[in-house]
């Protein structure tokens, strides 16, 4: 899995918690660091941090773990310009990345491994993990898209990928539907402590 990378998108401002999200606790660690050892396991030190808001304070929070990271000095326009600023600091011989949320701690190992796994049994381009019908992340993408992610409008984010390239996309049946939860607001944030 050498050439397979995660781009974590933790760039955001966190309006609508008040406060930088990513570095609330989560289990002992911070949301960031969490979301980071969850794809250890999986990709080593193939992990790629895309930094936008509170740049400083989240790179310190991670500066002992094995990571590179960006930043996406574009933040403000969205996740999409996030997702380019990744696939573009990947290295030359990347076949694909997946693209973890920074607010998704709860996500296991072996949803990586899954989306992985279809990926190397179906020679597809674009692997989602699903769940009661519905689409999450990590999202593998292979870097053949790089161009065409760049030209993608920033309000509809990555959905027009998925959409253009409908024959190259693999759904990825998951049980886990942390696939789905993100904590964007004070009260996500006490439901996914309350879990635990």
């Amino acid at each position: 899995m050498d050439n397979v990378w995660a781009i974590v998108l933790a760039a955001g401002a966190s309006t609508r918690m008040k406060k930088q999200k990513l570095l609330l606790p989560f289990n002992g660690k911070t949301i960031i660091e969490t979301v980071i050892q969850n794809i250890m396991p999986v990709l080593g030190k193939n992990i790629l941090v895309v930094l936008g808001s509170h740049r400083d304070e989240i790179n310190e929070q991670i500066s002992k773990l094995p990571v590179k990271t960006c930043v996406n000095k574009n933040f403000p326009d969205g996740m999409l310009s996030s997702v380019v600023c990744g696939f573009r600091a990947l290295p030359e011989n990347a076949e694909a990345a997946l693209v973890f949320l920074g607010d998704q701690p709860q996500i296991p190992a072996e949803v990586t491994r899954l989306v992985l796994e279809k990926w190397q049994q179906s020679g597809k381009g674009i692997i989602i993990p699903t769940t009661v019908g519905k689409r999450g992340h990590p999202v593998l993408i292979e870097t053949k898209y790089k161009t065409e992610i760049e030209r993608l409008e920033p309000e509809k984010g990555l959905r027009q990928l998925m959409g253009k390239f409908i024959d190259d996309v693999l759904e990825a049946e998951s049980s886990n539907t942390e696939i789905l939860r993100d904590i964007d607001t004070p009260e996500d944030y006490i439901s996914e402590i309350n879990k635990n």
